[in-house]
């Protein structure tokens, strides 16, 4: 596998690298246990950046499209019909996938289609898997439209994440498994699926974005 970094690291890996060889140097000038627990914490630093922002290639082997695929790595979560009320406005299917630190944080779409609504919401820092983290959190939404089907994901900032990033915007084509945003240092990502859509994964799931699936449509026919 091809280990790539991403983008959004470059500030974090760049200032732990510096971090580092200062460490290294003053370790290796004053020897002393404060030097070398100060170069322990500079090496940790820099391997747990290089872990967080690492950015495999992705991509999905099979061409049905009626497969939607998980939109992060993490665990399953969440799995329950509700009532989305910001843009779909009936009920649909949610599943819910938490990030840990440790996963890889690109968030990916679950199907190809266009961007027809993206939001932006500011709010609290509750932690990811609280119930009211969806509504109550900062979270960015991005609605997705393939044929005549509405599919919402949302980007939650949780009690360590405190950055979102989205990369697309209403008007933009995406394929299924194309980046589109990222979240900084662990959070969650909420997809709401129509109602009819069949369940391909149970709660305690680890999924990867891009490559598990998560639900199939009843019948969309051909792109």
């Amino acid at each position: 596998m091809i280990y790539r970094l991403h983008r959004e690291g470059v500030f974090y890996l760049l200032y732990s690298l510096l971090f580092f060889i200062i460490a290294l140097a003053l370790f290796f000038f004053f020897t002393s246990i404060l030097t070398g627990l100060v170069l322990g914490v500079s090496l940790f630093f820099l391997v747990l950046f290089i872990i967080f922002f690492r950015n495999p290639p992705r991509v999905h082997g099979t061409k049905n499209t009626d497969l939607i695929l998980a939109p992060a790595d993490g665990k399953v979560v969440v799995i329950e019909r509700t009532f989305e009320a910001e843009y779909i406005k009936a009920e649909v299917l949610q599943i819910s996938v938490f990030m840990s630190p440790l996963n890889v944080h690109a968030n990916r779409s679950p199907v190809t289609g266009e961007v027809v609504y993206t939001q932006y919401h500011p709010g609290q820092y509750l932690v990811a898997w609280h119930p009211k983290s969806s509504e109550l959190n900062e979270r960015n939404t991005v609605v997705i439209k393939k044929k005549n089907n509405l599919i919402l994901v949302r980007q939650i900032a949780g009690k360590v994440a405190r950055k979102i990033v989205c990369y697309t915007r209403p008007g933009a084509l995406l394929s299924r498994g194309e980046e589109f945003g990222f979240i900084k240092f662990g959070s969650r990502v909420d997809v709401f699926l129509p109602a009819d859509c069949e369940i391909l994964v149970k709660i305690g799931d680890t999924v990867k974005g891009g490559i598990s699936e998560i639900a199939a449509f009843s019948y969309t026919g051909p792109d």
